[in-house]
């Protein structure tokens, strides 16, 4: 059995980081995989992530959320939890307890809750003043019909509240609004946040590493205890824990890829990880000229992957077709790498079902998860639970559902191009080590935490999936 939502139980070799720190700074390059660390440092054998790499602890067996979009990868990171618990399984997604945008919570319960660039108020914008409190999905909390805010939207609290409730700063980026979802139930988890839209960025390489720089900038600028024009909050000096993600080598993998055959880089992939390489670099160099290298540990671990890793495995199938071969009511379906399907008569599950079953040549269905595999495989179950999917639909390796002409890969889905991410973190003080045992990035939350001499037992969602902290510490 696949365990989908735990790491594997584990045994703990190599060296041990004993001591606490007094930051801690992590970036997810969104997109890479653990196969391109090794791939990316035999290139550039005297790159940055080569040097973060001879003193540091790297998980070579290291898999994100399932599913891997990039929100529930984020909150992996963020709780310590799979989405059965944090109720996150997309930024676009359904859930049975919900109501429309603007409704009054009236008729029947379930809507569409979308979490990504829908929610500003003008998404063409840079910056156009955060989220629009008119484009929440609503729900009755206490008897009234409430919008919900994505920090609200969690179950379980994040490690960024668990720090400024100790009087510690907290500062990240990330590429919508929405990652307000970080600032956890309570909505006091970030002391700043600094949220550019990338939906208003051509996607393209060269845009997207210049939409990039502006968390690099934003990193720069914490280190000097400021914030950047367009932050929400304030820091009194450098804060205890920052960091955010880069969008180039995700957006470079869309759209140029691999090498066919070899699976090299292609020069524009090769180009946005030399940016990111170079950009945690002069975060590294900072450190270093302000004293601060020693007290910080850098963390690196990607929110997801992407697939196929391999261009000539690149299919698209309709998502309707999907619906439609159902055969019965859908509520609504999410789709990418992956097919999340709700269904407006659960009790015809079985039957929609055989119905793919049916068509999983001509769909290109690798697996169909419903039912108790859900349970079984820590999903959860979608009788008790408004937020869990009747079926997940697995297409072939390679296989995105989609009618966009404009990309050769996605990630969201439970494969391991999508799910085998990089993960590694590093300090002057520790010993090079690789550790081969499988992981999940819900382990870097109780690992922040206990880095920061902070109780991991404080984390709700890690103690109930029983979370450990990396090997090595």
């Amino acid at each position: 059995m696949r365990y989908w939502g735990l790491a594997l139980a584990s045994a703990s070799v190599g060296g041990v980081a004993a001591k606490t720190y007094k930051h801690i700074a992590y970036f997810s390059i969104d997109g890479f995989h653990g196969s391109d660390v090794e791939k990316y440092v035999a290139v550039r054998p005297n790159s940055t992530i080569a040097s973060l790499l001879s003193t540091g602890f790297e998980y070579t067996n290291a898999f994100t959320s399932a599913p891997s979009d990039s929100f529930p990868g984020t909150i992996n990171q963020f709780t310590g939890a799979s989405p059965r618990t944090t109720g996150v399984w997309y930024d676009d997604v359904w859930d049975r307890a919900f109501f429309p945008a603007g409704s009054n919570c009236t008729g029947p319960p379930g809507a569409e809750v979308q979490f990504a660039e829908n929610i500003d108020f003008d998404s063409t914008l840079l910056f156009s003043g955060g989220i629009n409190p008119a484009n929440l999905p609503r729900t009755i909390i206490d008897g009234q019909c409430t919008s919900v805010t994505p920090h609200a939207r969690l179950r379980v609290n994040t490690w960024t509240e668990i720090v400024t409730s100790k009087g510690l700063e907290t500062a990240h980026t990330d590429k919508h609004p929405a990652y307000d979802i970080l600032r956890g139930p309570s909505g006091t988890g970030l002391t700043t946040g600094f949220f550019p839209e990338i939906q208003a960025v051509p996607v393209t390489v060269n845009a997207t590493i210049a939409y990039d720089q502006l968390h690099v900038n934003a990193f720069l600028d914490w280190l000097d205890g400021n914030v950047p024009i367009n932050s929400t909050g304030s820091l009194k000096g450098v804060p205890t824990t920052f960091g955010g993600n880069f969008q180039a080598v995700s957006v470079a993998q869309k759209t140029v890829g691999y090498v066919a055959g070899s699976l090299d880089f292609t020069p524009d992939l090769l180009r946005a990880i030399d940016f990111v390489d170079n950009s945690i670099g002069q975060v590294v160099a900072k450190l270093t000229a302000k004293g601060l290298l020693k007290e910080t540990l850098i963390i690196v671990v990607s929110k997801h992957g992407q697939a196929p890793i391999d261009p000539t495995l690149f299919g698209e199938v309709d998502p309707q077709d999907v619906v439609d071969a159902t055969n019965v009511d859908v509520l609504f379906q999410t789709a990418d790498d992956i097919a999340l399907i709700f269904l407006k008569n659960q009790n015809e599950t079985q039957l929609a079902v055989n119905n793919l079953q049916n068509a999983s040549a001509a769909l290109k269905i690798d697996d169909i998860i419903f039912g108790e595999r859900l349970i079984s495989e820590g999903f959860g179950n979608p009788l008790n639970d408004t937020a869990v999917p009747d079926i997940i639909v697995r297409p072939q390796l390679g296989i995105i559902f989609t009618n966009s002409k404009a990309k050769i890969a996605e990630h969201g889905g439970i494969s391991d191009d999508d799910r085998h991410v990089a993960c590694f973190v590093s300090n002057p003080k520790l010993k090079k080590t690789q550790f081969q045992n499988q992981v999940n990035t819900t382990q870097v939350a109780p690992t922040i935490l206990k880095a920061l001499g902070l109780n991991v037992h404080d984390l709700m969602g890690a103690q109930i999936e029983g979370t450990k902290v990396l090997d090595g510490f």
